[in-house]
């Protein structure tokens, strides 16, 4: 049988790719990723960056992997692996299966006695984590907030109930658009806490924002938030 490989690729700097990650890419058969369109361009930049026979290593064949199409095209790809191909997985940016399509494949491997191999790498959630200041010995990562402002009230609600029995720092994404909306639910449900806010991690325009949630809506509400968005928090006791 071939082997699952689970690759991180850069959440920002092309040069946080590690060596053995490209060896991966650069040797399997196949990689499953959610935008075939931009890791082709990623794998364009780290031949031209890191490979000394760029004519010799492009040779994946790129299958679109994402969330619509997750549940239809796992059978196809469990039968590539069953008869030899290996394939790395990864996801636009990060860790794959974190907050992305991957999990429900793993879990069929693992169910298919087909090998899975999850190789270290770029992470946001960590990465937000480290520079955060915050408490890093528990840390609760709970992905997206819900759409609807009914369901994102309750979802904060019931961290701050859990966060009653765990003394953990909680971290979660947010996309532009939404994170003055977000920000305010935040207040209304822990109050006018002090919070971490990460934006662009390793990019040119990376901005760490430690400050009350008060003080980041003043600062979001002039301007159009833009870019990847990490958000963090500790509740001192």
């Amino acid at each position: 049988m071939g082997t699952l490989y689970l690759v991180p690729t850069p959440i920002g700097n092309i040069a946080d790719i590690t060596l053995r990650s490209l060896r991966i890419l650069f040797s399997v058969a196949i990689i499953a990723c959610e935008d075939t369109r931009r890791t082709g361009i990623l794998l364009d930049k780290l031949v031209t960056e890191f490979s000394p026979n760029p004519e010799e290593k492009r040779k994946a064949q790129l299958l679109s992997y994402y969330d619509q199409v997750e549940v239809q095209k796992i059978p196809y790809i469990i039968t590539l692996l069953k008869n030899g191909k290996d394939i790395a997985l990864v996801s636009d940016a990060g860790t794959p299966a974190i907050s992305d399509p991957g999990f429900k494949l793993i879990r069929e491997c693992i169910k298919e006695n087909i090998k899975v191999v999850s190789l270290p790498g770029a992470s946001s959630v960590l990465t937000a984590l480290t520079v955060s200041g915050l408490p890093t010995d528990k840390f609760q990562f709970v992905g997206y907030p819900p759409h609807k402002p009914g369901h994102r009230i309750t979802f904060f609600q019931n961290i701050q109930q859990s966060l009653q029995s765990l003394d953990a720092t909680v971290i979660l994404f947010e996309a532009p658009h939404k994170l003055i909306k977000t920000l305010t639910d935040l207040q209304s449900v822990f109050g006018d806490i002090p919070i971490v806010i990460c934006r662009e991690l390793t990019k040119i325009y990376e901005e760490i924002r430690r400050e009350t949630i008060s003080d980041s809506l003043k600062h979001f509400k002039n301007k159009q938030p833009k870019g990847e968005f990490v958000l963090l928090f500790h509740l001192d006791k």
